[in-house]
């Protein structure tokens, strides 16, 4: 089935709406420019004046250009030493705010007893506001280290691994799967860059945000204009 436009802004292949959400137990999604506005390690690096020089890693790893994404992410947060972690908060709170439907759309999941997974290539700091914001069940992302109040411009390793990249959001939302005794067609996964097409690869239903073209092409669902919550025109 070739993709065809379903609604305005709203294209789909692969599959006949409308598929019943309830028949779904887990939605998974990406954090950056997905659930939320903003790209969190660009708006960090506005802080350090390095905006324009971060932001170029992030959208040619996001175009899918740069195929080692770990290399990309430590090449930007190398960028970021010095930053306090007030900047940081600035961020939050200033700057970070959900994307359109984001409520709405976990909110319909959960009314049908689905879990809700957040796995990002961006940060603790960000993911923990987020998952408390939505009552989001689990979630996978990066820690920044951080030494008398500012960013080393390293990493931590945890117990999984050194960074969340597309493999390990993968593996994270097959992990999940296992964890609620459920197939892995039985989740949605949705994202808007190169490093999301892992784990919606393996998911029921694929879902792009205003994402990038790569994306959108592989993608069953792809929400072009509006907001998340549009995913409820074709998953009812």
């Amino acid at each position: 089935m070739s993709a065809q436009e379903f609604a305005p802004g709203l294209v789909i292949q692969r599959f006949t709406p409308p598929l019943k959400l309830a028949d779904f137990k887990l939605i998974a999604f990406d954090m950056d420019s997905t659930l939320i506005n903003i790209e969190c390690v660009d708006e960090i690096a506005d802080a350090a004046g390095r905006k324009a020089e971060v932001a170029a890693i992030t959208e040619a790893a996001m175009r899918g250009e740069i195929t080692d994404y770990k290399e990309s992410l430590r090449r930007r947060v190398t960028l970021l030493k010095g930053v306090p972690v007030s900047a940081m908060q600035q961020v939050l709170d200033q700057r970070l705010q959900l994307n359109p439907g984001a409520k709405e759309l976990v909110q319909a999941c959960k009314a049908v007893g689905m879990k809700v997974l957040l796995v990002s290539g961006g940060f603790t700091f960000f993911t923990d506001n987020v998952r408390d914001r939505l009552g989001i069940d689990f979630t996978r992302s990066n820690v920044l280290e951080v030494e008398n109040g500012a960013l080393t411009g390293r990493m931590v390793d945890q117990h999984w691994g050194d960074i969340c990249d597309g493999e390990e959001k993968r593996k994270m939302f097959l992990a999940t799967c296992t964890q609620l005794g459920i197939q892995p067609s039985q989740g949605i996964a949705m994202g808007d860059g190169a490093n999301d097409l892992p784990m919606m690869g393996e998911a029921g239903l694929s879902v792009a945000y205003h994402a990038k073209p790569k994306v959108r092409e592989q993608a069953m669902v792809a929400i072009n204009t509006g907001g998340l919550d549009r995913l409820l025109e074709v998953v009812r």
